[in-house]
């Protein structure tokens, strides 16, 4: 995608004021003594404060985010700005000087601006047009990345309302240090987390679209690499992970991160497609300065712009959106469904009225042999549509290949943008000996702690020990309840061929006026349509049983037409965890009714004097 480059400008000089003097690296801007990134992405956002008047409340993000991302380079490579200007004024006259420039700053970016940020403040009445110098002279990969944010247009904006010179301003206060030198990845990741919350609620955005909440991340990505903890302890360890919906690109991080606690050497190579222009240049950003390949982060819809088409990855982590249609898509995706085995959407397509499903066969295409997926789905997956459907024949697809090996159901109001049931499905090519031909299913609904303030939809946590207990119960593999403190998490263990029914079409035969069957033209009876009916049949009862049982008392003359047999696949989750709860006593229900109509009369005496 093209888009237009900064307006170019010639530096202007700034002029030498000693309120802006900068100061020496290892003192500069040193960051507030709060460790809490909420807390710091509530000070940063405090700056758009500056904006009221000039911009209305949706529109902040467009000014903070942007700024934020440049402030978060500036800051990173202060440390090394001087070496820059030293490798910049040896090697300017060369065509190709930025290995020479990139191994002064440390990182595969640099600035080579004559002035700091800081230093802009040095001259007011230029500001706009040194700030705009100021972000070419970064390296082409940053520039490339502010370019998503349309950042160009804020800057006429904001000097235009005279509000320029009090926003760098801002920045430029402790409150908005940002160096890599005191705020980890990880903690910047939680400070985007916060300050695109903060932009969505203004909007009346789902927050959630943008990334998934901490906890559930690190649930998911300890489900992934149980089992892989001595395997990834190895003297030479490479990994590849995939995100096809990375947001900020904070799954990524994190799955890089528990590895590298396993083993501080192992060579971890993150991949990632995002198509929000904002959300993508976020995680291009930190994927520089974390020293990854910036390369690997591509923009673009996953459904119907590929860009990883032909790769193949260890592990695959993501939250793709659910409950969206993909009418956009539709034609690429019915062109990749065509392709059959060479394309990513084999087994079938969901309605045109929910995706998550699309996404799914994504990541199980680009599954090594040996790879291992966690995804977030909702209830939808797992029952929704016929034997036949699309939605049943991708379920067909992955318990028959005896690809799915688990599913974990979360508590309500985990996330910020819903309330709902969610659940990780976990996908792998290649199951340990004992969990071959079997699946796993996970009731962990009342593993949580209450959270003490709601964030949007967010009531619930996963406390480190709530994730140590579900990860626990993964790894038993065991039919079981298991009480943890009085929460309780149920595991069951089924073969596969559990989930498989057959949808048999029942038909009764026509019959004349004297009870005799019309026949066709072959001698074979023909069927009363209007007396045609369906019935699905687990896989383990026989057709005749069945019948005998079900059907044949109340419809003597019924019968299967065996070629009209269709083969499906559910998960019926909530039926196989369902607990059946008495209702109360008739003496319980009309003492409460009671109680409660001595509760009225005393409101209404008091309401009425």
């Amino acid at each position: 995608m093209k888009r237009a480059k900064l307006t170019k400008n010639t530096p202007k000089s700034p002029a030498k004021k000693p309120a802006a003097k900068e100061k020496p690296a290892s003192t500069h801007n040193k960051p507030i003594s709060s460790n809490n990134s909420e807390v710091r992405a509530d000070l940063i956002w405090s700056i758009a404060n500056k904006l009221v008047g000039l911009y209305k409340p949706h529109e902040y993000g467009k000014v903070i985010l942007p700024f934020t991302v440049i402030k978060r380079f500036s800051d990173t490579l202060l440390p090394t700005r001087k070496k820059v200007q030293e490798a910049y004024e040896k090697h300017k006259k060369l065509e190709v000087k930025d290995t020479f420039l990139t191994k002064a700053s440390g990182y595969s970016f640099y600035n080579t601006s004559p002035f700091s940020f800081n230093e802009l403040l040095n001259d007011p009445e230029n500001i706009e047009a040194n700030l705009r110098s100021y972000i070419n002279s970064f390296s082409q990969n940053v520039q490339d990345i502010i370019e998503y944010f349309k950042f160009d247009e804020q800057i006429a904006k904001l000097a235009k309302g005279n509000a320029l010179f009090i926003v760098i301003q801002e920045f430029c206060s402790q409150k908005a240090y940002l160096g890599a030198d005191s705020i980890s990845s990880a903690e910047m990741g939680l400070i985007f987390e916060h300050l695109i919350k903060k932009f969505s609620e203004s909007y009346n955005e789902e927050a959630g679209a943008h990334f998934t909440a901490r906890d559930i991340v690190y649930l998911m990505t300890d489900l992934l690499i149980e089992g892989d903890e001595e395997d990834l302890k190895g003297e030479v360890i490479t990994k590849t992970v995939y995100d096809m919906a990375m947001g900020t690109s904070q799954m990524l991080g994190c799955l890089t991160e528990r590895i590298n606690m396993i083993n501080p050497k192992a060579e971890v190579t993150c991949f990632g497609q995002e198509f929000n222009d904002e959300t993508f240049a976020i995680a291009k950003s930190d994927m520089l300065i974390r020293g990854g390949d910036a390369n690997n982060m591509k923009y673009g819809d996953t459904l119907d712009d590929d860009q990883f088409s032909g790769y193949t990855f260890d592990y695959i982590i993501s939250n793709p959106p659910f409950g969206i249609d993909w009418k956009k898509e539709e034609a690429a995706v019915k062109a990749e469904h065509a392709k059959g085995e060479n394309g990513r959407f084999a087994p079938g397509l969901p309605g045109v009225s929910d995706g998550q499903m699309l996404f799914m066969m994504n990541g199980v295409a680009k599954l090594k042999d040996n790879g291992r997926m966690a995804i977030i789905q909702n209830g939808s997956p797992l029952q929704s549509g016929d034997a036949g459907s699309g939605q049943s024949e991708i379920r067909r697809y992955l318990i028959e290949n005896d690809w799915l090996e688990a599913i974990v159901q979360l508590p309500n109001d985990m996330f910020y943008n819903t309330g709902i049931t969610t659940y990780i499905w976990l996908v792998t090519k290649q199951k340990d000996k004992k969990r071959i031909e079997k699946i796993q299913l996970i009731d962990a609904k009342e593993m949580y702690e209450k959270r003490r303030k709601s964030l949007g939809n967010k009531r619930n946590d996963f406390d480190d020990k709530c994730v140590a207990n579900i990860v626990k119960v993964y790894a038993d593999f065991k039919t079981k309840e298991y009480n943890f403190n009085g929460k309780v998490i149920e595991s069951k263990v089924f073969n596969n061929d559990y989930f498989k029914y057959f949808k048999v079409t029942v038909e009764t035969p026509l019959t004349d006026k004297k009870g005799k069957f019309i026949l066709d033209k072959k001698g074979k009876r023909q069927p009363d349509t209007s007396k045609r009916d369906t019935e699905n049949i687990p896989s383990n009862i026989n057709f005749e049983d069945y019948m005998s049982e079900n059907v044949l008392p109340y419809n003597k003359l019924a019968y299967i037409d065996i070629n009209k047999t269709k083969t499906g696949y559910d998960i019926p989750f909530t039926r196989l965890f369902y607990k059946y709860k008495p209702p109360q006593e008739i003496e319980t229900i009309y003492n409460k009714i009671k109680e409660l109509e001595i509760h009225e009369n005393a409101l209404m005496k008091e309401l009425f004097n």
